[in-house]
């Protein structure tokens, strides 16, 4: 993930604990949030489509470019990175006082806050990446940062299901609170790089808060973000009705706990580190390929359960292909995104392509739980595996032809 380039500052042992507690605690919460809380509403009697517009509660994600620039520009990151760190667990020490219950408002409101902390985290987090990485660097370094992000989710979505299924909310938050304590304690001994000097690159006063868009309308810019909605489009499609699938499927809360929690959890980081080392040593445009027509590939696992071929051994090998693939797709897009953001203004522009990230996954979401309900799951996943195929191609093609940014065609090939 994050292998700084100012050794003195900090050891790279640290550098590497530090960034992933940190993509790690912004996974956990999400992860208990996206993975866990729909199969105990699926099994509370939720509609498909009604549990698709929990991803409207991921908002913050969506529009953090709005106050990125704020954040990317003002204060140091150690301040901001305490002070949200802090925040998350002291949200958990609350929730966990409180009486929640299934389809709760004040459950669905921390699902609300819990995005807007962590959100905010990721354009710190991510600034600070792209700053000191160089574009050799960034495919290992995206390896241990989606590495540790799944991680996160795989514990939140895996370990804390197991908890909440075995005890109650106030335990369950509990644990919560401890592993985000846990993933803050590097933070305290983060001494930062030098910042660079004011200029012509920084905005100031009010044109903070305008920054973003004249980020957004830069040359390359837009139609990255088009290139990103063809390639994730499909593969959120599928991937936002796993769970209910596998609980539909007469799959227990403590059998998904432990498929997407050790299993899946050991799937991912191996995704991750295989993502990372192949974006290394073959460059962008064969990892893209391999990593986004592999996901594709395993999805077609999904849709033989969906056709109830197989039996229950079916759905514990595509968790474990999807968790290699997945990971190794988010990578290799997450490295491509660090090469078209410009460093002077790093936060801004990754946070952007990150939003547009976000909303393709909530659209995504929404139409396949809709098409879930309409059509069911085998009909649904065929459709999201055609769409995840033919726009991981169609990336490939575009920029073999039209490259976005010098940046991006620097290292491309």
């Amino acid at each position: 993930m994050m292998l700084m380039k100012d050794s003195s500052q900090n050891s790279r042992a640290h550098q590497i604990t530090l960034l992933a507690g940190l993509y790690a605690a912004q996974g956990l919460p999400f992860g208990f949030f996206s993975l866990a809380l729909p199969v105990l509403l699926r099994e509370a009697g939720w509609s498909l489509t009604e549990i698709s517009l929990l991803q409207f509660l991921a908002l913050p994600w969506a529009i953090k470019f709005l106050w990125a620039p704020v954040v990317d520009h003002h204060g140091s990151r150690r301040t901001w990175l305490l002070a949200l760190q802090c925040a998350a667990c002291g949200a958990a020490l609350l929730l966990s006082q409180l009486g929640l219950q299934t389809g709760s408002v004040a459950l669905f409101a921390a699902v609300f806050l819990f995005n807007l902390i962590a959100a905010t985290q990721d354009i710190v987090t991510d600034g600070l990446a792209v700053r000191l990485l160089d574009a050799r660097e960034r495919g290992l370094a995206n390896g241990i940062q989606v590495g540790a992000y799944r991680l996160g989710m795989i514990l939140g979505g895996g370990l804390l299901l197991w908890v909440v299924a075995r005890t109650n909310w106030q335990v369950m938050f509990l644990c919560m609170a401890a592993l985000l304590a846990v993933s803050t304690l590097p933070v305290w001994t983060l001494r930062e790089p030098p910042s660079a000097p004011v200029g012509a690159h920084k905005p100031r006063g009010r044109a903070l808060s305008v920054a973003w868009l004249h980020r957004a309308l830069k040359p390359g810019m837009l139609a990255f973000a088009g290139l990103i909605f063809c390639y994730r489009f499909g593969d959120q499609m599928v991937s936002s009705l796993l769970t209910p699938f596998l609980s539909d499927q007469g799959v227990g809360k403590e059998t998904i706990a432990l498929m997407k929690g050790a299993v899946g959890s050991g799937a991912s980081v191996s995704g991750a580190m295989l993502g990372g080392w192949l974006t290394f040593r073959v460059g962008r445009r064969l990892a893209m390929l391999v990593s986004g027509l592999g996901q594709a590939a395993c999805f077609c696992l999904y849709i033989a359960a969906a056709l109830g071929m197989g039996d229950v051994s079916l759905l514990w090998a595509a968790t474990v292909l999807e968790g290699v693939t997945g990971t190794m797709a988010s990578v290799a897009l997450f490295t491509l995104m660090m090469d078209a953001a410009d460093p002077q203004h790093a936060g801004t522009d990754y946070t952007l392509l990150a939003s547009v990230v976000v909303l393709v996954g909530g659209l995504a979401g929404l139409v396949g739980g809709v098409l879930g309900d309409a059509l069911g799951y085998a009909p649904t996943f065929i459709i999201g595996t055609m769409l995840s195929a033919v726009g991981c191609v169609f990336l490939v093609w575009w920029l073999d032809r039209h490259p976005t940014h010098a940046r991006v065609a620097q290292a491309w090939r």
